[in-house]
């Protein structure tokens, strides 16, 4: 019966150790037999352990500077990697912000584009003032019927802006100032043109307010009544953006105490998981006046007490958090406008890049014909293409690399029968328009261009996905550009320029004679024997 594996190694190492005892238990005898033969018998036992021990110290001298050189070299080797792998995490949301700020610059570096270039570095200086500034900004937002100048008005005390007028008179955001006792940094309040309202005008002031919204540190939604699909919307969208919002609930003076609670528990009803149900409040901005028989009508006093407590519990409370937490999200959101600006410029390189070796792979084939569908996928994965997209990435692939990405695609361009199915697609398409003796070789150049464009933008997918096929895999990338091309406006498209730079070039007689075919030498000296001589 045959023993397994690790039972064998265990038994070759128990003799190894026998053997070993053995050899020490000789020496040691062997040992004492010299020292009784030289020394007295009551010498012997003490002269042995003095030895013994002698040998130990020695042994542990040599052997202990190597296991502690060892242990040294694991802990730096593993402190090594780890500071290598990522750089210290930031130590609070401004440093992050900071962080995410030099990343800009040293992408916006890279872009060309002048203006686009310009405007993104405008903004990351607003963003860098943010970082420095001394206020909370607080964002009204709402319809233009809400109600927000007046709330405004109520809380600064004064009278401010226009109140009362029709909707789509606050036609540019409006900025005003507010000390809240106890808070040490102060409040600016801005008043953002309506939303909901109609026409070209209506929706270039609501883009506007949010423009705002997107950069304040908290949001107040005021409404009037229940929201309506149309308010449900923009609450949605708010309350995506990241910050904190409250819902103020406006003119609570034109129903009764049970109808305004009624709608504050609907309302915190309809906000539940997004908003508590403390952020959720009434206000009262401009009471109706009560007529007073025989005398003035009687104004009755705004009524935002309600409002001002839960704004004065927030922003003493998250204040600082509030102001972090939005210039961090404006940062990144500034950092992904940058990057997602190199990636245009990137992908504009890159299919510059995959026009060309299209074309080229075109005109190899024009020339000289190659025998075999199979080569057109040959044809339609060039390694120097790889190499060139992958530079425009910031990434240099070795020739080997190039090679073998090339091949993997080519593999499955070929094995999905993407190859065969593009020349069927082009076949037809070219063969009404083309006589009998060039429909071969053209619809060889042509597939050709077309197959080295599909791969093409199969890297340039790869590349933009920082070298990843996805969770599809190659496969689903390769067949979702094949699916891409052959639309019917992207193969019109490639079909009017295959026939411009590949079809046309081929229809045409040629221009310069062939050279004169050279003659052997001996027919060459025959034929100088016969001519006459002049």
């Amino acid at each position: 019966m045959k023993l397994p594996a690790r039972p064998w190694i265990w038994l070759v190492v128990a003799l190894a150790v026998l053997v070993l005892v053995g050899m020490v238990l000789q020496t040691v005898n062997q040992l004492l037999w010299q020292l009784s033969y030289w020394l007295p018998g009551w010498l012997v036992g003490p002269i042995a352990l003095l030895l013994l021990a002698g040998l130990l110290l020695v042994l542990a001298r040599l052997v202990w500077p190597w296991l502690q050189g060892g242990r040294r070299l694991g802990r730096s080797s593993r402190s090594g990697s780890a500071a290598g792998e990522l750089p210290p995490p930031p130590n609070n949301r401004q440093e992050a912000a900071q962080s995410q700020l030099a990343s800009i610059d040293a992408t916006l570096d890279r872009v060309r584009d002048a203006v686009a270039r310009e405007a993104l570095r405008q903004e990351r200086e607003r963003v860098q003032a943010e970082l420095e500034r001394g206020d909370l900004v607080i964002v009204l937002f709402g319809s233009g019927s809400a109600g927000k100048t007046s709330l405004i008005r109520a809380l600064l005390g004064e009278l401010v802006g226009e109140v009362g007028a029709p909707m789509g008179s606050t036609f540019g955001s409006n900025r005003y100032r507010l000390r809240l006792r106890g808070l040490r940094r102060a409040v600016i309040l801005v008043d953002t043109p309506g939303i909901l309202e109609a026409g070209v005008d209506g929706q270039r002031r609501e883009q506007a307010a949010r423009d705002q919204a997107a950069r304040a540190d908290l949001l107040l939604l005021v409404v009037d009544g229940d929201l309506r699909a149309s308010e449900l919307e923009v609450f949605d969208t708010l309350a995506g953006l990241g910050k904190r919002l409250l819902l103020v609930l406006n003119k609570c003076d034109l129903r009764g105490e049970r109808e305004e609670q009624r709608l504050l528990a609907l309302l915190r009803q309809r906000c539940q998981g997004r908003l508590t149900a403390a952020d959720v409040v009434s206000a009262s901005a401009s009471p109706q006046s009560v007529p007073m028989p025989g005398g003035r009508p009687l104004q009755p006093p705004p009524e935002v007490d309600a409002l001002l407590g839960r704004l004065a519990a927030v922003l003493h409370s998250d204040g600082e958090e509030l102001i972090a937490d939005n210039i961090l999200l404006q940062s990144r959101r500034l950092s992904e406008a940058s990057r997602a600006l190199l990636a245009r410029q990137r992908r504009s390189d890159a299919d510059r890049i995959v026009d060309r070796y299209m074309w080229i792979s075109a005109g190899v084939l024009a020339v000289t014909p190659l025998p075999g569908v199979d080569l057109l996928g040959a044809a339609a994965v060039n390694a120097q293409m790889v190499v060139e997209i992958g530079r425009i990435y910031g990434i240099t692939l070795s020739r080997a690399s190039a090679q073998d990405l090339a091949l993997s695609v080519g593999r499955t361009l070929a094995g999905l029968g993407l190859i065969k199915g593009g020349v069927s697609l082009l076949s037809g398409a070219l063969s009404l328009q083309l006589p009998t003796l060039l429909v071969g070789r053209a619809i060889q150049a042509v597939s050709a261009a077309w197959l080295t464009r599909v791969a093409g933008r199969s890297f340039i997918t790869y590349f933009d996905q920082d070298q990843d096929w996805g969770d599809g895999g190659l496969q689903e990338v390769v067949q979702r550009q094949f699916e891409l091309n052959r639309r019917e406006g992207a193969l019109r498209r490639f079909l009017d320029l295959a026939l411009r730079r590949v079809v046309e070039p081929l229809q045409r007689p040629e221009q310069t004679a062939l050279p004169p075919r050279r003659r052997p030498q001996a027919e060459a000296a025959a034929g100088d024997l016969d001519d006459p001589e002049p």
